[in-house]
């Protein structure tokens, strides 16, 4: 199974398993997309997901590219991308939580809450939030360079090819996890825009994940 099998790539079928149990992982990106979906639709949803789907290619791209070595090699540089990271997801977090206090304390109806929310994040809010959330991120900069190089043959003469085709792979994964969450946050929004009170606490709850999360980036290490 060390040997090569595909286009400089070794042990594929390892890898198609591991990227499919990584992609399970719950995480900001996952996070943003459902909640996203939840709130304003399927539509949004799917802009919040080309944010990830884009953000997470330009890392794949830089981690080929050896940014992940300068990353490990300069620490203040990956204070200062993490810190950014961190503060971004608190900010997120925050208005998370705010959006669902302020539904508790308004008298609107869900359709004047909606287009609340449509005024305060313009249209393109969803992509450019995930692409951030992905951006800021070096931890998985790193991530994605030392998942890929144990698939890829040093031997094998277009390494460029084998890392596109491993992007190519876990971006496929992607796409059907991302759906099938834009689709389900869909759902629970249906049943739940009634209720106010529930869809204020799924609201805050998503706020302070993203918080934890948050707290998480801005205390990860290079080890």
């Amino acid at each position: 199974m060390g040997a090569t099998l595909f286009f400089g790539i070794t042990n594929i079928w390892t890898y198609v398993l591991g990227s499919f149990l990584i992609i399970l992982l719950p995480g900001p990106n996952s996070l943003f997309v459902l909640s996203t979906a939840a709130r304003r639709g399927v539509r949004y949803g799917y802009r919040a997901a080309c944010g990830v789907f884009v953000g997470d290619s330009v890392l794949m791209f830089l981690s080929a590219a050896g940014v992940a070595s300068l990353l490990k090699s300069t620490p203040l540089l990956f204070s200062v991308v993490k810190y950014s990271g961190a503060a971004y997801l608190a900010w997120i977090g925050f208005g998370l939580v705010r959006t669902a206090w302020k539904s508790l304390r308004s008298p609107a109806v869900p359709h004047e809450v909606e287009a609340a929310e449509a005024r305060v994040s313009p249209e393109g809010g969803p992509f450019r939030r995930a692409l951030s959330i992905s951006l800021l991120n070096p931890k998985a900069i790193l991530f994605f360079v030392a998942f890929f190089v144990q698939f890829v043959d040093p031997s094998y003469g277009a390494p460029a090819l084998s890392f596109l085709i491993l992007a190519l792979i876990i971006q496929v994964f992607s796409v059907a996890y991302l759906t099938m969450l834009i689709f389900g946050g869909t759902l629970l929004a249906d049943r739940f825009r009634r209720r106010r009170a529930l869809s204020a606490g799924l609201t805050s709850g998503a706020g302070i994940l993203f918080l934890g999360f948050g707290a998480k980036l801005a205390t990860a290490t290079l080890s």
